[in-house]
């Protein structure tokens, strides 16, 4: 088996970890995380802190934070090549037909792709959400649980689509942006907006 490390020890690095292990592919042997002042070996998992990923660079990682923009400043310190970043799929999720998934990306349990769809790097696609044909997630989004995201949208870097929200079709959601939990988006958001409700609208 592949041996693979975890970037972050909270709540999101618990579903990672199972998801991971569901597939049977790569063994979790350790955690990296700044709580950690000196490495320690509990029942053969390592824990150690984040500067210390030079002494494991022959093993993969995986950055099991849910912050974007965190997830995007420990990708570029690293400096690790996009190929040391496996992405994990649990098995109950349906993928359609010519679905690109980006390096580092996890799509979590019972979530739906359909055709067409490309998902970029370091993406999280939660519990349940709904992706349609042709839609574009961008690099380090964040896709809520029970999301639904309709046919042709368009999801900008670092952004958050809050939980139980719909986009519907062809809408284009910017960079930095936040669409709070049971939004309803019907028209184009720009970069670094909180918008929320239905319709949803920006936040005063």
């Amino acid at each position: 088996m592949k041996k693979i490390f975890l970037i972050g020890m909270g709540g999101h690095a618990k579903v990672v970890k199972d998801i991971i292990e569901l597939n049977n592919e790569f063994e979790v042997i350790g955690y990296l995380d700044d709580k950690f002042h000196e490495k320690s070996v509990i029942d053969g998992i390592i824990y150690d802190n984040l500067n210390s990923y030079r002494n494991y660079k022959d093993n993969y990682f995986i950055v099991t934070i849910g912050n974007n923009k965190i997830r995007k400043q420990i990708f570029e310190k690293l400096e690790l090549p996009l190929c040391k970043y496996p992405k994990f799929i649990h098995p109950s999720a349906v993928i359609g037909s010519n679905v690109e998934i980006g390096y580092g990306t996890v799509v979590m349990a019972n979530v739906v792709v359909n055709a067409d769809t490309h998902i970029g790097n370091h993406c999280i696609l939660n519990t349940m959400t709904s992706i349609g044909h042709d839609v574009l997630i961008k690099d380090f989004a964040h896709i809520s649980p029970n999301s639904t995201l309709t046919g042709g949208v368009q999801v900008g870097k670092y952004t958050q689509i809050g939980a139980g929200s719909t986009l519907t079709p062809k809408v284009i959601i910017g960079d930095s942006t936040l669409v709070g939990a049971g939004s309803t988006v019907i028209n184009n958001v720009s970069n670094n907006v909180t918008v929320f409700g239905t319709p949803a609208k920006p936040k005063e």
